[in-house]
């Protein structure tokens, strides 16, 4: 079971809930900063039918979260992404030899936001990109961050932005994140979905994605949403 299994200690709360205000930032970055990443130089031409982007970054509950807040989101689905059909559960997930890796699907209207911007937001203010195989507390191949491309057109974009980001030497260290076909996507349990927005006083939700939550307010105050949009119906 991982270390971020539904704790439930009041005693952790306080302690949790100030350090995430002291930090004022994700926890989840190791480069002690925040900012705002620049734009990709490539993008995916937008079109009028929905689009969707699979991302992986660490435990998803924090990367639903934040994708939950953006404006031109339309639905954003905790999952799981990389392995077969037939392991796509989360004990088995959690065992770490699955291929899978956490993920969430974000659906999207290109005509208020592209895939590019997606990819900035994700970069910025959901994990740390630089971490191999593990995010923040959470260790194993399942944690691992990773952009699954749905066509040509996004792997080509998510390698380009990968490349930019590193000759501009935005992070201290090489970006460890992968970007791989999708091979299928598969919706996680139903009491992973909107965890963050259900559980936001739980110590781990406190700690490691409140902070992301809140940087993405500060430093994208155009595309944030007050009220989430919500993958179950309430």
């Amino acid at each position: 079971m991982p270390v971020r299994s539904f704790l439930s200690i009041p005693a952790l709360l306080g302690v949790a809930v100030a350090a995430a205000l002291l930090l004022g930032r994700p926890a989840a970055r190791a480069d002690g900063g925040e900012k705002i990443l620049p734009m990709p130089v490539v993008d995916v031409p937008a079109g009028d039918a929905p689009q969707t982007a699979v991302l992986s970054g660490g435990c998803f509950w924090g990367v639903q979260g934040v994708f939950e807040h953006v404006r031109g989101v339309d639905k954003v689905l905790a999952g799981y992404a990389g392995g077969n059909a037939s392991t796509a559960h989360y004990e088995t997930v959690s065992e770490g030899d699955t291929g899978h890796a956490e993920s969430v699907q974000v659906v999207f209207d290109p005509k208020q936001i592209s895939y590019g911007r997606i990819l900035q937001i994700f970069f910025s203010v959901a994990l740390d990109p630089t971490e191999v195989n593990r995010q923040g507390p959470d260790e194993g191949t399942q944690y691992r961050s990773e952009v699954f491309a749905v066509d040509a057109a996004q792997k080509a974009a998510a390698a380009a932005y990968i490349g930019q980001l590193d000759r501009a030497h935005a992070f201290g260290r090489p970006i460890a994140t992968r970007v791989d076909p999708l091979t299928g996507f598969y919706p996680a349990e139903a009491y992973h979905q909107d965890y963050l927005e259900r559980h936001p006083d739980q110590p781990y939700i406190a700690y490691n994605d409140i902070p992301k939550v809140e940087s993405l307010k500060r430093l994208f105050p155009g595309v944030y949403l007050d009220k989430p949009v919500l993958a179950l119906a309430q």
